[in-house]
């Protein structure tokens, strides 16, 4: 499954706006724009499939530090978005989400949803539903359309109808998929690299193939896949070989105590190996970066914070290689202020999204691909960004 569209109001800057996108995209802009709250409103969705929309909300301080300026009525999103192909004419297609702020406090209640499928052959012009809820009316619906209430003491007025009607005994068996796939959308922003953060300690050995959003379980996650799979170990090689030259040999996993391990870098030119403890906060980025992509077993959608932060230069267009191959398997989204990173596709145009910040609100406008394939020819996507002209492209 991936976004082909995406439509939100209310949520913090985003006051309004309509966002299509590719398999590879970019959002760029200065800072202060906005960038950042697409990711945020991508990961409140994925929770709200989770089932923790209710502890999420209140973690943020509740409706009034998320909606818009303090003051919307409600926050609600639309995501249309792509099967995979043989199942686009019987699988979910659309869903939409409003929450809606009770009075001037800092509570909410779900007033909309609905999960539905605008291509499936029918005798009317209305989508085929799969679930549908409205105030404390809440209906799923089976293969053959046939309505089954939910009692209303079974819904929660926090959580979604989706993340409930989930379950192994669910009467429609696209919703359990529909929920899986949303709820595993990978939404990564500030990879925590301080002296005492948890990707540099020691970690229990666990079977675990995709990077968390925090990033806590990177040292798992390599372990597995490392020792586990030939072809990405090879990746891992020789990407780590093209940034830091001959001299890196391999990753190495010894044990630390009882069902612990450590992350190691064994060098050629030193008889002892690096820990992770040892290692430069832009080494555990790329490690963490070439982790997330290159993965045997990727999220749906991937999206990433400021991939450059901490980055040389020169390892930026390695992990837009990376990026670029990740994307033939799920969809990839970047935002980013930093033309280098714009310069690292180099034969490639991702889906390019300008962020902008005015009269209160994010506003965002998607390059024409003609008119940018123009430009191209004579300018990068780095000096574009860098002159101001992207802007200026409507």
């Amino acid at each position: 499954m991936k976004i082909a569209n995406l439509s939100i109001q209310g949520f913090r800057s985003l006051r309004n706006i309509n966002w299509s996108l590719g398999d590879l995209n970019v959002i760029i802009g200065p800072n202060g724009t906005g960038k950042s709250n697409l990711l945020r409103c991508l990961e409140l969705i994925a929770i709200s499939a989770q089932g923790k929309l209710g502890k999420t909300v209140q973690s943020l301080g509740g409706m009034e530090s998320i909606v818009w300026d303090g003051q919307a009525r409600s926050i609600k999103f639309v995501l249309k978005t792509k099967p995979a192909h043989s199942e686009r004419a019987t699988a979910p297609d659309s869903y939409e989400l409003e929450l809606v702020r009770l009075g001037a406090s800092s509570s909410y209640k779900i007033e909309t949803e609905r999960l539905t499928n605008s291509g499936k052959h029918r005798s009317t012009p209305d989508p085929f539903k799969f679930l549908e809820r409205s105030a404390n009316k809440a209906i799923i619906f089976n293969g053959n359309e046939d309505t089954f209430d939910t009692p209303a003491d079974y819904v929660s007025d926090a959580e979604s109808l989706l993340s409930i009607a989930a379950g192994p005994f669910s009467i429609n068996p696209f919703i359990p998929v529909f929920q899986r796939e949303l709820a595993s959308f990978a939404i990564y922003h500030d990879l925590d690299t301080r002296p005492e953060a948890t990707i540099r300690q020691s970690a229990i050995a666990r079977f675990e193939k995709r990077v968390d959003p925090d990033g806590h379980n990177l040292v798992s996650v390599l372990h597995t896949l490392y020792t586990g799979d030939r072809d990405f170990k090879n990746d891992i090689n020789t990407a780590m070989q093209a940034a830091f030259g001959d001299d890196f040999e391999e990753l190495v996993f010894p044990p630390a105590a009882d069902q612990r391990i450590q992350l190691r870098i064994r060098w050629k030119s030193l008889k002892r190996e690096q820990s992770a403890a040892e290692l430069s906060d832009g080494t555990l980025r790329f490690l963490f970066l070439l982790c997330v992509l290159a993965s045997p077993s990727l999220a749906p959608v991937i999206a990433i914070d400021e991939p450059e932060t901490g980055l040389h230069p020169a390892m930026l267009p390695l992990v837009a290689e990376y990026a670029v191959e990740a994307s033939r398997r799920a969809q990839i989204i970047f935002t980013t202020h930093s033309p280098q990173f714009l310069d690292a596709f180099i034969g490639v145009k991702p889906t390019t999204t300008v962020a902008q910040w005015g009269n209160g609100e994010t506003t965002l406008h998607t390059l024409d691909a003609v008119q940018l394939d123009y430009w191209l020819k004579e300018y990068s996507l780095g000096s574009l960004f860098s002159s101001g002209e992207l802007e200026q492209m409507e």
